[in-house]
Order: structure tokens, then sequence, then C-alpha cells
């Protein structure tokens, strides 16, 4: 053994997989994770903290669809029609990761993000993984206008 000889490494196949592993996990987590730099379907929900918007007219009654709903990005809450002059407010964020829904449709507020679903009449959950319901929040109808309470 002379010169380079001494210091050259062998790499085991049990190196190779080991390595392989952690680059897995690696990017498994990063997946999984909380990326607030997503995309503007994807990332987490603005929750409206320093933002709340008290008082501000969010929408006219009109605006939110019976048996379905729309999403306020700015205050991080979605309003719901379930039934005919019954309105209800929920927070945008997804339970399960902390992702933006993004949509409501046929009587559900939708996540992009792993496909949970949530009732528009109590934000109970429809179809997981999210196991928790959507946090109520607090709205105000006065006469045609919706505002966060």
């Amino acid at each position: 053994m002379t010169g380079t000889q001494g210091t050259a490494r062998t790499v085991t196949r049990r190196t190779i997989v080991a390595a392989a592993g952690a680059a897995g996990l690696g990017a498994a987590l990063v997946a999984c994770g909380d990326d607030t730099s997503g995309t503007a379907d994807q990332k987490p929900a603005d929750t409206g903290a320093g933002n709340s918007g008290a008082g501000d007219v969010l929408a006219k009654t009109t605006d939110i669809p019976e048996g379905g709903g729309k999403i306020f990005d700015g205050q991080g809450v979605v309003v719901t029609q379930p039934e005919a002059g019954q309105f209800k407010a929920f927070s945008s964020k997804c339970t399960h990761q902390g992702c933006a829904v993004t949509t409501v449709k046929d009587g559900v507020i939708n996540c992009p993000c792993h496909g949970s679903q949530f009732s528009v009449t109590d934000g109970s959950v429809k179809q997981g993984p999210a196991t928790q319901p959507l946090p109520a929040a607090s709205i105000k109808v006065t006469g045609d206008s919706i505002t966060l309470a």
C-alpha cells in the first residue's frame, strides 16, 4: 500500500441502501410538511390573525350559493349556505395538514392537498385523512350583508 491506496474508501451495499433510505425519508417529510411557499391552491390557509376584518362586510347573502359556499382567503374563512337563508362560517384551514381549502361544491368543502372533505352544514369531516372538523368562525348576517363578528 503506497500513496493514495491507503486512503481509498470502499463503498458497500449497506452504505448505498442507507443513503437511499435517508434521501427517500427526507423527500417524504418535505412532501407532507407545512410549506408556506406552496402554490396558491395548496398553501396553508391565512388564518387572518392580525387582520381579522371584524365588522367588515365579507359578502352579500346573494353571493353565497345555496348548498355551497365561498372562500375568503384573506380572512381565512369559508362561508356556506347549507339551506336557504342559513349561513355558517368555518376556518378555511384544513385540520389535516393546514392547507387552504379551495372549493365548495355539492355540499362539501374540499381540501386539494390530500382530499379531505368537510360538510357545509357543520364543518364535520365527510372524508379523511382529516379527523377533526373545521373550526366554526363567527359571522353576523344583517339584512343582505355578511360580516365577521
